[in-house]
């Protein structure tokens, strides 16, 4: 695919005409390049590479040496997509800290967008980095580098106590000058309602259809991660000829919206 390479006002203006944002993770060149051909409109280098890629249990153990990386490695293999990168586990402990991440991943891993996770006490953090020029992705709901705090990997925000939390802290992200959202299993109901209320493009896994997008981890919806594959992903693989074709076929269930289906989502 040939066209105008993805910035952070592109995005946004196709939330605001109703079009769906597809993303998916890398963490290589040819896979980059493989997404980015088939009209994948952001690619994410998470940190989701510590248990696909290293085989660890979490992924806590990744490193902003790996991160910078990786990142490198995937804006080498693509050219139209949006490369947003993870800030790792605790190498945003605070804004100068995260400055200094930051300003690694942009500059030696070409990064345009840092990702980082965490509500009300990042806004901080996240208004000192837009104050620097660095672009930020928040992600609330489940959030897997606090994956030990939370007691697993459980669908957020079920309760109106936690459910209302989740939305003050994805509208003050906003205000702090956030450019998009990452919301991760919630119920429906909640990310149809901050995806309404938010003017940034919320990007939904495991958070149902009504998003302005969705991601899923590449091994997922290839089939290829071990161990057990989440709810909310869907195998693409099994009915396409090849890689590309898979990818293609994830671009066009999610601009129609049949992905993600009743049985990806939570109530």
């Amino acid at each position: 695919m040939t066209s105008k390479p993805l910035s952070v006002t592109s995005l946004l203006a196709k939330k605001q005409n109703g079009g769906k944002i597809t993303c998916l993770t890398a963490y290589d060149a040819s896979f980059s390049r493989v997404l980015d051909e088939a009209g994948v409109d952001v690619i994410l280098v998470g940190d989701s590479l510590g248990m696909v890629i290293q085989g660890q249990e979490s992924t806590l153990p990744v490193t902003v040496d790996e991160m910078v990386y990786h990142s490198r490695c995937v804006a080498r293999g693509k050219q139209r997509a949006f490369l947003v990168t993870d800030l790792p586990f605790m190498s945003y402990a605070t804004p100068d800290q995260a400055a200094r991440n930051a300003a690694r991943l942009m500059q030696e891993g070409y990064a345009q967008m840092v990702k980082l996770e965490g509500g009300l006490k990042q806004v901080e953090t996240v208004r000192h980095l837009v104050d620097l020029g660095v672009p930020v992705c928040g992600h609330l709901g489940l959030i897997p580098q606090s994956v030990n705090q939370l007691g697993g990997y459980r669908v957020q925000g079920r309760d109106e106590v936690s459910a209302n939390r989740i939305i003050e802290e994805a509208k003050a992200l906003e205000a702090a000058g956030a450019s998009m959202l990452v919301l991760e299993c919630v119920p429906t109901s909640l990310a149809n309602e901050i995806t309404s209320q938010l003017v940034i493009p919320v990007i939904g896994i495991g958070a149902g259809v009504g998003c302005d997008g969705q991601v899923l981890v590449l091994y997922d919806m290839l089939d290829i991660s071990f161990g057990i594959r989440p709810k909310f992903s869907r195998n693409f693989m099994s009915e396409a000829d090849d890689v590309g074709k898979a990818v293609e076929a994830y671009v066009a269930a999610v601009q129609t919206g049949s992905f993600p289906a009743k049985e990806h989502s939570f109530e």
